[in-house]
C-alpha cells in the first residue's frame, strides 16, 4: 500500500507528520539488515537526511543497517557533510559508492527499444548496472530516499534513477546521460514519461524485485535556506512517483510572464565546489532567458570542474563549446566517445550562443574560466555591485537595471510561458 502526504500548511509537513509516516511504512515487516539510499550533499535540501536519520533510529534496534549516498559521478561526501546533512547516524554506517567499480551488471535494455522512445535519435543498447549492494541478498529491504524536482536529463529527478544512475555503473550513467543530450533537454525538463526516464522505467519493471524496495519521495522548497516538505510519497510502485511528479511540477516550476535579460543564480559554496554541478545555474534557467540575456553565476565556492580528475581534465580540454560542437568532437575524439556523461554535460551547459554565461568566481582564475569558453568576473565585485545580500529571490531593480535573482537553482525550474 502506498503512502500518500500533500501538506495542507504552505509551510510544509511537520516532522511528526513525517515520522508517523515513516512508522506506518515499517509496520509489520520483519528486518534484521536494512539499505538506506540517500542523495549526497548536493540535495541537502530534500529533507532526505532527517528522513534516513529517523529509519535509522526506527531501525537500528532490531536491525543492522547501512547508508549509501546516491553518488552517481560526484565526489564522495566528507565526514563533515555528513555529520550535517544526515544527523547523529555513526560516519562508519556510510558506504561510498564507485561508479567505476563494484558494480553488477543487471541486463541490457535492447537497441530497439531505445531506438522507438528516442525517434531514432540512439540506436545502441544500454547495460544496466548498479553497484552490488543494491542487490545483495543479505538486506531485507533497500529503502531509497530522495527529491523529486525537475532535472535536466531526465525531466523530474529520482524514484529509479536513485537506484541506477545515483547507484548506477559507467554504461547506465554515460548512455542515458547522453541520451538525455541528444534528444534535448528543453524537451525535457520538467516532464514525466521522457526518453531517459523511459529506460529507467525498463530497467525498474524488468531487472528487480520491486517488493525488496521501497521508494520514499519528497517534494520540497526552502526558502531563505530553510526546508519546506510539501509532500511525502512512500510505497514500491511507481505511483508514488507520479503523485511526487504532480506536486512538483505545480511547487518547483516558475513560470515567468517575461524572458530574463539579466538573471543572477547564487551557487551555495557548501554545496556547489564544482561547475558540474553548478551549472545547474545554467540548466535550469535557459528556457527563461531572453536572447541576447546574460546569466551571472555567482560561484564562491566553485574551484573545479569536474567532480574527479578525468573528468575535470576533460572540461578543461574541450570546454563548454555547443551541441553541434561537442558532437562532432564525440566522433573524433575517442576519450570524450568513452565519457558520454561528460559529452552530455557539455552540451547541457553550453547557451549556443544564445545568451552570455558569466562566471563570477573567487578560486578559479580568468584564464580557467575563459579556457571552458564562459566569461570571467570577480566574486567580490559583482557581488558589491549587485549588493547581493539585499536581493530578494524574483525581480529587483538595481540601480536601474533590473535583473532576476535565484538564490538556489537545485530546488527548481525557470521557464518563460512564451517559450515553452
Amino acid at each position: 500500500m502506498s503512502i500518500f502526504l500533500r501538506a495542507e500548511n504552505p509551510r510544509g509537513l511537520t516532522e511528526k507528520e513525517i515520522l508517523n509516516a515513516l512508522e506506518k511504512s515499517l509496520a509489520g515487516r520483519n528486518l534484521k539488515k536494512v539499505l538506506l539510499i540517500g542523495p549526497d550533499y548536493t540535495r541537502l535540501h530534500s529533507n532526505a537526511g532527517f528522513i534516513i536519520n529517523r529509519y535509522y533510529h526506527l531501525l537500528k534496534e532490531h536491525a543492522e543497517v547501512d547508508i549509501m549516498p546516491a553518488l552517481g559521478t560526484h565526489r564522495p561526501m566528507t565526514e563533515e557533510e555528513v555529520r550535517e546533512m544526515y544527523g547523529d547516524i555513526p560516519y562508519d554506517k556510510f558506504l561510498v559508492h564507485n561508479w567505476r567499480e563494484g558494480l553488477l551488471k543487471l541486463g541490457e535494455v535492447p537497441a530497439a527499444f531505445i531506438r522507438e522512445i528516442t525517434e531514432g535519435l540512439w540506436n545502441e543498447s544500454l547495460a544496466c548496472e548498479v553497484n552490488e549492494k543494491v542487490v545483495d541478498t543479505a538486506y531485507d529491504l533497500v529503502i531509497s530516499v530522495g527529491q523529486v524536482v525537475p532535472h535536466e536529463v531526465i525531466g523530474m529527478a529520482n524514484h529509479a534513477k536513485n537506484i541506477f544512475v545515483g547507484c548506477g555503473g559507467a554504461d547506465t550513467i554515460n548512455k542515458t546521460h547522453m541520451i538525455g543530450a541528444v534528444y534535448g533537454m528543453e524537451r525535457m525538463m520538467g516532464k514525466d514519461h521522457t526518453p531517459v526516464r523511459k529506460i529507467l522505467d525498463y530497467c525498474w519493471e524488468n531487472f528487480l524485485d520491486k517488493n525488496k524496495y521501497l521508494f520514499v519521495l519528497t517534494v520540497t522548497t526552502a526558502p531563505e535556506g530553510k526546508i519546506r516538505t510539501h509532500g511525502l510519497f512512500i510505497g514500491h510502485e511507481r505511483d508514488v512517483l507520479d503523485a511526487a511528479v504532480a506536486l512538483s511540477q505545480e511547487t518547483n516550476i516558475d513560470f515567468l510572464e517575461r524572458g530574463i535579460k539579466k538573471c543572477l543564480v547564487y551557487l551555495d559554496p557548501r554545496e556547489f565546489k564544482s561547475t558540474w554541478l553548478g551549472n545547474k545555474a545554467i540548466y535550469r534557467t535557459r528556457m527563461a532567458m531572453a536572447d541576447g540575456g546574460e546569466l551571472i553565476v555567482l560561484a564562491p565556492g566553485v574551484s573545479r570542474f569536474g567532480e574527479d580528475e578525468d573528468v575535470d581534465k576533460l572540461i578543461r580540454k574541450y570546454g563548454y563549446c555547443g551541441r553541434l560542437k561537442v558532437l562532432d568532437l564525440v566522433k573524433e575524439n575517442r576519450d570524450l566517445y568513452e565519457n558520454l556523461g561528460t559529452a552530455a554535460h557539455l552540451i547541457h551547459s553550453s547557451s549556443d550562443g544564445r545568451f552570455k554565461i558569466t562566471y563570477a568566481v573567487k578560486n578559479l582564475t580568468k584564464e580557467e574560466v575563459e579556457g571552458v569558453h564562459f566569461a570571467y568576473a570577480d566574486y567580490e565585485k559583482i557581488a558589491a555591485e549587485y549588493e547581493i545580500d539585499k536581493l530578494k529571490p524574483g525581480w529587483n531593480w538595481v540601480k536601474g537595471e533590473e535583473v532576476y535573482f535565484i538564490p538556489n537553482p537545485a530546488l527548481g525550474l525557470w521557464i518563460d510561458k512564451n517559450r515553452f
